[in-house]
Order: C-alpha cells, then structure tokens, then sequence
C-alpha cells in the first residue's frame, strides 16, 4: 500500500490533553509549510509510506509517533529519562524514517521537522483527525539534556495545577491507596474502577497496558472528554481537569465531549503552536545524521544506543 494525502482513522489517548493546554508562543516565522518543496519535496510520502508499513505490524505506533513529538516539543528530551524510559516508543521508526530520507535527500530534512511530519500523517492516515498546516524548518539540538527531561516532562501523579507542566501514565494507585488513603480515588466511576482492578490487580504485574479510551480505544475522537464527564478517566490527572471544583477546564472538557468539530479545530491549533516551542531554525543547530547522536559524536557511538530526536 502507499502513502497518500488522505483522511483516514486512529488513537492518540491523553496526550491531546497536554496539546490542548500548551499555553504557547506565537507561530514561527522562520518555519514555512513549503520549507522543503525544492530540495526535498518527497519528504510526506516516505515518512508517510513508513507509516503505513509500520501500522501492519504496530497498531499503536501512530500514538506513539505523537507522544514522542510532544516530549520533544516541551524539552531536548532523551530517551533514557525516567519519564520516557521504557515508555516512549517509536524511536526505531523515527530512524527507519531518517535513513530513508538521508538517502533521498542527503543532510537536509532534521530530525525535529521528521517527527513533526511524522506527527500531522500519524493524526491523518490512522485517525481520521484534523488535518493542520504544518511550519517546516527547524533544525536538530546539538545536545539532549537527561536530567531536564527528568524534571520538566511529566510525572505520574500530577495535580491539575501541575498539569500544564507534566504528563502520567500510572494508574495503580487511584485503585488501591488514593493519596495515601487506602481507598479507591473517589473520583473514579465505580464500574469504570472495577473492570480497572480485574486489568491491573494489587501487587499484579506494573507493565500491563491499558487503554486511556476504554470506550473507542482505535478512534480518533472526543469520546476522552465524555470519558471524564463519567468518571473515566484512567490517571489522576486526565480526571483534574472535570473533577477539580471550579477548575477552569471544565467548560472546555463540556465544550469538547459536545462538539466534535470544536475539538478538531482547538487540537490542530494546538498542535501548531507546540511545534513553534522555541525552534532552532537558520544556522541554529545542526542537521543530524543520524536522529539519536549528534553529529560530532557519530563514529564514537556508531553501534550505541544513546540519543534521541530533538528539535530544540
């Protein structure tokens, strides 16, 4: 099958969440959609062909795909950071996706504007989610700073007000010892909190995955928002954001759940602005070669596994 500029469908689980709430700068306006039309005008079909490929062996790797773009969006993450290890994935992707354009376009496309790419088809081809220009033209950190990913991306158990500035993934403790209670998280719909306990048992095994939409897992949709207004929220801090009394969010989750066309348009928007985190454009920077070193520590690290995309 190959790639085209189609609308087709998909999942991408709370992370709309943190897109939804950047509080961003202004666009770019060094960073232009047509950036590579004349010297690397087939950069959307490669990545979008690997893609496509990738998807018939990894359903979820689309989801992934937009993870890693808002980590690396919101610091020069690295892979081994606590909040990424073991959790982020795709980064065998991003390198597939690298090695192909190097060849067709030889130290011109970053790493940073691969992702983003990869990002906006990721959303289009398995999601059937909104479609969104996106600004081309950044270039690739000369460094990724482990202990800033460590603290400025996101741990499990933040609050509302903390949200803006985190992300989580577990959900264990909201079933069995809430705050230090040893009660279930009262906010947490009770059938909802069931089928959660029969996934992820006390003591069970901490790896076990588990959708953020267990409604429509596999689709593109505002279902999270209807998710929350029902006490089905999977982590503390997808809940806050409903309920959190008098939070300012509330409207906005009623507003989505209510609306799809609405929640489209603020995502793409959103979408936009985290690509306009601060990039490296002009002589900023530098092209990677290679997507997980940078460009000076290539032949030292030839067969290691250290790096990691970064765009600022």
């Amino acid at each position: 099958m190959r790639f085209s500029h189609s609308f087709s469908c998909s999942a991408m689980g709370a992370l709309i969440l943190g897109c939804l709430l950047l509080q961003a700068s202004n666009s770019n306006a060094q960073l232009r959609p047509d950036f590579y039309f004349r010297t690397c005008r087939q950069v959307f079909d490669i990545i979008g062909n690997v893609i496509v490929d990738e998807l018939s062996s990894d359903p979820r790797i689309a989801a992934s795909l937009l993870r890693l773009h808002f980590h690396d969006c919101f610091v020069n993450t690295e892979k081994d950071a606590a909040p990424n290890a073991n959790s982020a994935r795709g980064f065998n992707v991003i390198d597939r996706m690298k090695d192909e354009i190097e060849l067709a376009c030889p130290r011109t496309v970053s790493c940073a504007d691969i992702l983003t790419i990869a990002s906006q088809i990721s959303v289009l081809w398995y999601s059937g989610g909104p479609w969104w220009p996106v600004p081309l033209g950044r270039r690739d950190s000369l460094r990724a700073f482990f202990d800033l990913a460590n603290t400025a991306l996101p741990s499990p158990f933040f609050t509302l007000d903390q949200l803006k500035k985190a992300q989580c993934q577990f959900v264990t403790p909201r079933l069995y010892n809430f705050n230090g209670t040893n009660r279930p998280d009262p906010s947490l719909n009770p059938t909802y909190r069931d089928q959660l306990r029969r996934l992820c048992p006390q003591n069970g095994n901490g790896t076990v995955l588990v959708n953020f939409d267990p409604v429509t897992p596999d689709g593109f949709d505002q279902q999270y928002y209807t998710n929350l207004r029902q006490g089905k929220g999977l982590i503390q801090s997808d809940q806050e954001l409903f309920s959190t009394p008098r939070a300012d969010t509330i409207p906005l989750v009623e507003q989505y759940s209510n609306n799809r066309f609405v929640f489209f348009q603020a995502f793409a928007e959103a979408m936009i602005r985290m690509g306009n985190l601060k990039p490296l454009t002009g002589t900023q920077g530098e092209i990677r070669q290679n997507c997980r070193v940078v460009n000076s520590r290539i032949r030292s690290v030839k067969n290691e596994d250290h790096g990691v995309v970064s765009s600022i």
